[in-house]
């Protein structure tokens, strides 16, 4: 049986349908931010009411608008939770190992001056973890990894919310790009390219903007030649893969070079210090914040503080950093096209029950009534979670870890994506389910009213989806499929705004409840530092969406690369 989809409820206008295909949106805002609910909550609460809108709004078949939902739910499976899965367990390995202390202390004891610290730890490190793993990990992580080295619970959780902005664009071996090219059926080459266009720039002024927000002007003084060098270097090179490479190695390559760029630089620059650094193989650092008036403005108050920090052969150090060597070369042998190729020979292409070719899009989306596919690609041995399966047991291998313990881990881990799963699955069986319905195609039509200015707000609707789910992929396959609906209407590249969805949304990141809570836990905040702390960073991720936004217009209308 056909159904073919239709585009304002109920016979009223487009103003009305609009505001009822919104709602689940509205739901899961009002849990999220209103309520305080859980994340997977409020996702199975916003697929409900999808649900309820497909059936009674759109006058959906049951049996279609439920596997619509499933289709969503299985995308969020395998790919996505398959390469979280992978990355999370990997990590694990290197704590539960010791090594990760190896390459926390490395880092720790190259300079001793806390905004260079930050920039390493919270900007470059964190960078690479976000390719790595993403899902928060960064945030917890960086976070802890500052602490540890004297910075305040706050500081370092505002340092690192404020650092880990752009790089998620590209996080979880690339992922977010990866749910957007699935999502909308656009060029994953393509896409990869446009978000690391609209990235790149923002990148580049990330490291001296975090210093001021946390230290004002006087903070960059004697470090403008690094704050350039880290925001330069990450920048080109975040450009540079993502467009010649492709979205799953852009983090992890531009965290490296970005690190050892500045690794390079603080050993030329304490080579060439007239003096000793005292107390070498030491460093003492404390950020703290000072209020400042009833404005919410900050001052950054450094007090030393010894702490000591264990020496390691170069030995040791490279054994520590080995897993995630090893995971750039298995995701490069991925991406290799022969192998590729030979993995692909056991893809299954399963058109989804109830759903392929059922469904028909209809004017003025399409010229003439059209047939919506649904494809699922189960490319197991090809997948990119695939790639860090391998990188893990070599790991395992490699750091003799005993079988027991590597079980240990990965139901550790499975307990620790228990929620999180029922997050991924709810909220693509919700994008999926607003797609096939012609909800997004509803709401497309209304922001098409916003014309020229559409690429603007492409990226503040970026931006309210990472809010909204905590995740730059979910967001993604939330207003993927809008964004491209509304750029076909408008006359727009519908990749350049399919891009400026995930370039705007990342700036989301740092204000998103879950992010928060991460943040929260992993340095001991309280309730009301909370709330201090998304005040803080709130107008930071106005400011920055805004950038975003301004270089999607810059784009679309002055220099016309898309």
């Amino acid at each position: 049986m056909i159904w073919q989809q239709s585009y304002l409820l109920f016979g009223h206008g487009l103003a009305f349908s609009f505001f009822l295909a919104a709602l689940p949106i509205f739901i899961v805002l009002l849990m999220l931010g209103v309520l305080r609910r859980p994340a997977w909550q409020a996702g199975l609460c916003g697929l409900i009411v999808s649900l309820a809108l497909a059936v009674f709004g759109y006058k959906m078949p049951l049996v279609t608008a439920v596997s619509s939902a499933l289709n969503g739910a299985a995308f969020g499976l395998f790919p996505i939770l398959w390469i979280i899965f992978w990355a999370i367990v990997l990590f694990r390995i290197t704590v539960e190992t010791g090594q990760f202390e190896v390459i926390k202390n490395s880092i720790g004891r190259l300079t001793p001056d806390p905004r260079l610290q930050a920039l390493l730890i919270a900007f470059a490190f964190s960078g690479f973890l976000e390719g790595a793993a993403g899902f928060g990990t960064p945030v917890a992580i960086a976070a802890t990894m500052l602490i540890g080295l004297g910075f305040s619970p706050f500081s370092a959780a505002a340092l690192c919310l404020l650092a880990n902005t752009a790089p998620v664009a590209f996080g979880s071996i690339g992922i977010p790009v990866i749910t957007l090219a699935g999502t909308t059926g656009l060029s994953v080459t393509k896409l990869s390219a446009a978000v690391g266009a609209l990235c790149a720039p923002i990148t580049f002024i990330v490291p001296t903007y975090i210093i001021l927000a946390v230290g004002g002007f006087a903070s960059t003084d004697g470090i403008i030649v690094p704050l350039l060098l880290t925001g330069g270097v990450c920048g080109v090179v975040q450009f540079c893969v993502s467009n010649y490479l492709g979205p799953q190695l852009t983090d992890i390559l531009a965290g490296l070079c970005t690190m050892a760029a500045l690794v390079l630089l603080l050993r030329f620059r304490r080579a060439r210090a007239s003096a000793p650094v005292a107390n070498e193989g030491k460093t003492a650092m404390l950020l703290r914040f000072a209020r400042r008036g009833s404005d919410g403005a900050h001052d950054a108050e450094l007090v030393i503080e010894e702490k000591t920090i264990p020496t390691y052969t170069a030995g040791e150090v490279f054994h520590a950093w080995a897993p995630y060597g090893i995971l750039v070369a298995f995701v490069l042998l991925w991406g290799w096209p022969p192998l590729t190729h030979l993995l692909d020979k056991v893809t299954v292409v399963i058109p989804w029950p109830q759903l392929h070719n059922v469904v028909q899009k209809m004017t003025p989306i399409v010229h003439k009534p059209t047939p919506y596919g649904a494809l699922f690609t189960f490319n197991f041995l090809s997948a990119s979670g695939t790639s860090c399966l391998c990188a893990t047991l070599c790991s395992v291998w490699l750091l003799r870890m005993k079988p027991a313990q590597f079980f240990s881990i990965l139901a550790g881990v499975v307990r620790q994506l228990r929620k999180p799963t029922a997050t991924i699955a709810s909220v693509l069986g919700m994008a999926f389910l607003m797609n096939y319905s012609g909800a997004t195609v509803t709401l497309g039509l209304a922001f098409a009213a916003t014309g020229a200015l559409f690429p603007f707000f492409s990226a503040l609707l970026g931006w309210l989806g990472v809010f909204l789910t905590g995740s730059d992929t979910s967001a993604n396959a939330l207003f993927g499929n809008l964004q491209v609906v509304t750029a076909n209407r408008l006359g727009f590249d519908p990749v350049l705004l399919a891009a400026a969805n995930s370039a705007g949304g990342v700036m989301g990141k740092m204000i998103s409840i879950q992010t928060i809570a991460i943040a929260a836990a992993a340095t001991g905040l309280s309730v009301a530092e909370q709330s201090r702390l998304f005040r803080f960073t709130l107008k930071h991720s106005v400011v920055l969406a805004f950038v975003a936004g301004g270089l999607a217009i810059l784009y679309a209308h002055v220099l016309h690369a898309y």
